[in-house]
């Protein structure tokens, strides 16, 4: 179903009209771009999209972002800054009939009336190659203007000849500050909730934690604990009465997030140490506190290498298959994929010999310890090369039956160094044995 929204900007008009009972984050929402927040690498003096509309050009857009950055606002700002009819359709109740309804609206509008018509639709990869085919002749015959809206990203779910009709925009999540920013406007602006409340110091930062650079997350949070502690009697919206109204126990983080980290430590110390129980106590802590579950994930990837490395080579692909799963799915329901990780964290055998070999490697390189490249090893493709040595030596070990050479790979002052010292767990221990017969091998003879 289409919706549509006069672009007069009249005093008392359709723009400037709000429904005290809309909620907090449709009230609020920006009319100017000026009232934006975050995105100044759109909306900065000379940044693309500022240009676009402050010359009111017939434009298309796509824009590519999370949930709450503003692509539903920047359309109806788009739609208000350029005098344009609105309208919105959404690609989950939207089909090619309803497209080719408004099409023909917006030639009907643009012959008597002269104005053109900003088009939106949200989740715009949702709607199939055929509906999205059906929007190209108008885009192209700009008798309308898109924005297209996308959690996905759009070089993998709209199709090509859209795309390059359009400018595609990256949002980014807003940052702490951003969100600290609509939070306070929301509270004192008339428009939102006019000073009837205060919040305190520790709600705030828990609505920033939770908000996770979402700004209509975090508005839709404090809406609630307002509401409950009015109903309370008091003006005064504490973390406590906030904890309750969103349903979340919060951990405890101070402003400078000690309790944040502890617990983050706690995760990874617990998964370290094979205690799968409380490593998922700690995650479901994070989860619940409305940790951004990028964080976690990348937690949980840096510790397959660090703590776990080959003593079971899956636990990274895992990690990183959790970490893409977040991305794709979202929260809440990305806090399996993170927990089934955790679990097999927690249980693989563990062995740090992988960041203990990096850790030397680093320090002998710091150290200065190094030395020309044997000169088998260089590069002996460009003319010239063989003329110096590059390459003349080097043996190729797949001409050998073992596939291995005994030749010098290391600078001459790291000749017989061992970096590399796996244990006897897990995947390791097969490993161990193998590398004593690899060296024995490359080393022959020296």
């Amino acid at each position: 179903m289409a919706s549509l929204f006069d672009g007069a900007d009249d005093v008392g008009g359709v723009a400037d009209a709000v429904d005290p009972g809309a909620p907090l984050a449709v009230r609020m929402r920006p009319r100017s771009l000026d009232e934006v927040v975050g995105q100044q690498h759109l909306l900065g003096p000379r940044a693309p999209l500022r240009r676009l509309v402050e010359a009111d050009e017939p434009m298309s857009l796509v824009l590519y972002g999370p949930p709450g950055t503003g692509k539903t606002t920047l359309a109806h700002v788009v739609s208000l800054a350029t005098k344009r009819q609105f309208v919105q359709l959404s690609a989950l109740d939207s089909g090619v009939k309803e497209v080719r309804a408004v099409i023909q609206a917006a030639k009907r509008e643009l012959t008597y009336a002269g104005r053109r018509t900003v088009l939106f639709i949200d989740e715009v990869h949702r709607f199939s190659k055929t509906q999205q085919d059906s929007l190209l002749s108008a885009v192209e015959d700009r008798i309308v203007s898109l924005v297209a809206a996308t959690t996905e990203n759009p070089f993998f779910s709209v199709v090509s000849p859209l795309l390059s009709r359009s400018l595609v925009l990256a949002l980014q999540p807003l940052s702490d500050d951003d969100v600290r920013t609509v939070l306070r406007r929301a509270l004192t602006g008339e428009r939102g909730l006019a000073g009837a409340v205060t919040l305190t110091d520790e709600a705030e930062e828990h609505l920033v934690r939770i908000a996770g650079g979402d700004a209509r997350k975090a508005l839709t949070a404090m809406e609630s604990g307002a509401g409950a502690a009015q109903g309370a009697g008091s003006a005064v919206v504490d973390l406590a009465t906030l904890e309750t109204a969103v349903a979340q126990a919060a951990v405890r983080y101070d402003r400078q997030g000690d309790q944040h980290y502890d617990v983050a430590s706690a995760l990874i110390k617990s998964i370290r140490g094979s205690d799968v129980d409380a490593a998922l106590h700690y995650l479901a802590r994070m989860v619940e506190a409305g940790e951004d579950p990028r964080f976690i994930a990348r937690r949980l990837v840096i510790s397959a290498s660090e703590d776990i490395g080959m003593a079971d080579p899956t636990a990274l692909p895992t990690a990183v298959a959790a970490m893409q799963a977040v991305q794709f799915i979202g929260m809440p329901e990305g806090h399996f994929p993170l927990a089934q990780a955790v679990v097999h964290l927690a249980t693989a055998p563990k062995s740090n010999a992988v960041t203990v070999a990096m850790g030397e490697s680093v320090a002998d390189v710091r150290a200065g310890l190094g030395g020309p490249v044997p000169a088998g090893l260089r590069d002996a493709h460009y003319p010239g090369a063989k003329k110096l040595g590059h390459g003349t030596t080097y043996r190729y070990p797949h001409d050998t039956p073992e596939g291995i050479v005994a030749q010098q790979y290391p600078p001459d002052a790291l000749v017989g160094r061992d970096y590399y010292r796996p244990t006897t767990r897990g995947a390791e221990g097969p490993l161990a044995a193998r590398l004593v017969k690899l060296r024995a091998i490359l080393r022959r003879g020296r």
